[in-house]
C-alpha cells in the first residue's frame, strides 16, 4: 500500500521543487532595465540657455521593477535647473512598460561649442545599488539667415554594396546645397542661400556599428556645391542576415533646417558555392575534376580562389585562381588530380575550400565536403591484338574470294 503511493509523492515533491526553483530563478532575474535619450530641445543645445532632454527607461525583464527612481548627474557645461528635479521617483515599473522623465539642463554661457556629457542613474528599489549610464548631446550657438538648403544628393555610395557577417566598409554622402542662386527675397528683405553644416553624423543599431564621429562643419556650401562625407562601418561576426536602418543626421544653418534621413545597409551572408558538374573519381589513381564555381552574393566579389584537400591526393593546380565574380556569374574549372600511392584507401574526404574578397574584406570558406571515389580500368591491349589479327584474316579472306571470282570469269 504505502509502496504504491511513494512514487506519487516523490513525483509530487519533485514538481514542487521545481516550480518553487522556477519562481526563484525569475524572482532572482528581476527586471532588465534599458535607459536612453529619446529626444532633446533645442538641436543643439544653445550656449547660455537651457536644454530639455526626455529620458526613457523601458523594463525588457521578466520581473517588475518595485520602486524605479531614476536621477540626472551631469557634466560641465551642463547643470541643472534646479537640485530638487535631479531626482524622479517612478514607482513601479512592469515587463515591457516604458516611462519617459523630462530634464531641464543648463548650458554655461562660456561653454564652446561641440559636444557634452552627462549620466543618467537609476536603481530598481530604494534599497538597491544605483546604476549609471551616461549620453552625449550636441552643443552650439551657430544659428544663420542663410536660406540654402542641404539635401542629400543621389544614393549613399556603401563598399562593399552589400556587407557580410564580419566585414568592414563605408558608407558615403553627398550632401549638396539645392539653391540655384545665389540670393533669394522673402518679404522684401534679400538674404544669401549659402548653406552651412553645423554637424553630421550617422547613428549604428544592434549589430551594426558606425567607427566614426560626428562631423562638424567649419565653412558656407554655396548654390549648387556639394561635400562628401564617408563614415566607417563594422558589422558584428553573429549579425544575421536582413536589411537594417541606420540613422543619418544632420543640424544645418539654424534649426529649421535640420534632416534625418534612414539609411538601409544589407547584410547577406550567401557567398560562393562550387558545385561538381561530373563524378568525382579517379581512374586507375588519376583523373581531371571539374566544377562550376557561382557567386551567388548580391554584389561582385573579387580575388576568388578554389583549392582542394585530400588525404593522399595531389592537385594541379593546388589553387585555382578566377578573379573577380558578378553576381550569379557562373565559372567552370578543372583541377588535375593523383594519388600520391597506391597505399590510399578510397573512397576519401574531398574538402573544397574558397577564398574570396567582399570589399576590402577577405573570407577563407570551407564550401563543402564530398567524396572522392576510384575506379580500376583493366588493360585492353590484348583485346586490341585480337581485333586487328580478326580484321586481317576478314581482308585477307575477301581478297581471295575476289581473286577467285576474277579466275572463274577468265
Amino acid at each position: 500500500m504505502f509502496g504504491k503511493k511513494r512514487p506519487i509523492f516523490i513525483i509530487a515533491s519533485v514538481l514542487l521543487l521545481s516550480f518553487v526553483m522556477v519562481l526563484n530563478a525569475s524572482a532572482a532575474d528581476g527586471a532588465d532595465l534599458k535607459v536612453s535619450i529619446l529626444k532633446y530641445d533645442p538641436i543643439p543645445a544653445e550656449i547660455g540657455e537651457y536644454v530639455s532632454v526626455w529620458v526613457k527607461v523601458e523594463n525588457l525583464g521578466y520581473a517588475k521593477a518595485d520602486d524605479l527612481s531614476i536621477r540626472m548627474v551631469p557634466d560641465y557645461p551642463f547643470s541643472m535647473d534646479s537640485s530638487t528635479n535631479a531626482q524622479v521617483n517612478i514607482g513601479i515599473l512592469t515587463p515591457d512598460n516604458a516611462a519617459v522623465e523630462e530634464f531641464r539642463l543648463f548650458t554655461d554661457t562660456a561653454a564652446k561649442q561641440g559636444t557634452g556629457t552627462f549620466e543618467v542613474w537609476y536603481q530598481e528599489d530604494s534599497s538597491g545599488t544605483w546604476f549609471k549610464k551616461e549620453f552625449e548631446i550636441r552643443v552650439g550657438s551657430d544659428s544663420f539667415d542663410s536660406k540654402g538648403t542641404i539635401q542629400l544628393s543621389g544614393e549613399p555610395l556603401k563598399e562593399p554594396e552589400v556587407f557580410m557577417p564580419g566585414d568592414t566598409g563605408t558608407i558615403s554622402f553627398t550632401l549638396q546645397n539645392s539653391a540655384t542662386d545665389y540670393s533669394i527675397t522673402i518679404d522684401g528683405e534679400q538674404y544669401d542661400t549659402n548653406a552651412r553644416i553645423q554637424s553630421a553624423s550617422l547613428g549604428g543599431v544592434e549589430g551594426v556599428k558606425v567607427t566614426t564621429g560626428t562631423y562638424y562643419g567649419n565653412g558656407v556650401i554655396g548654390p549648387g556645391e556639394s561635400v562628401d562625407l564617408t563614415y566607417n562601418v563594422q558589422v558584428d561576426d553573429d549579425t544575421p542576415d536582413g536589411t537594417y536602418y541606420l540613422e543619418f543626421s544632420i543640424v544645418g544653418s539654424s534649426h529649421s533646417y535640420n534632416n534625418n534621413w534612414r539609411i538601409p545597409i544589407k547584410v547577406d551572408s550567401s557567398s560562393v558555392r562550387v558545385i561538381p558538374s561530373k563524378p568525382l573519381a579517379l581512374e586507375n589513381g588519376e583523373g581531371v575534376l571539374e566544377f562550376d564555381v557561382a557567386n551567388i552574393h548580391p554584389n561582385m566579389l573579387s580575388s576568388v580562389s578554389v583549392q582542394l584537400e585530400a588525404e593522399g591526393i595531389e592537385f594541379s593546380p593546388a589553387e585555382y585562381f578566377i578573379g573577380s565574380m558578378d553576381p550569379d556569374e557562373l565559372f567552370t574549372i578543372e583541377i588535375n588530380a593523383k594519388a600520391a600511392s597506391e597505399d590510399i584507401t578510397f573512397p576519401v574526404d574531398l574538402i573544397i575550400n574558397a577564398d574570396f574578397r567582399n570589399g576590402l574584406n577577405e573570407h577563407t570558406q570551407q564550401v563543402e565536403v564530398r567524396q572522392l571515389k576510384h575506379h580500376v580500368v583493366e588493360s585492353d591491349s590484348g583485346s586490341g591484338i585480337y581485333i586487328i589479327v580478326l580484321l586481317l584474316i576478314v581482308v585477307g579472306a575477301g581478297a581471295y574470294i575476289l581473286y577467285k571470282r576474277r579466275m572463274q570469269k577468265q
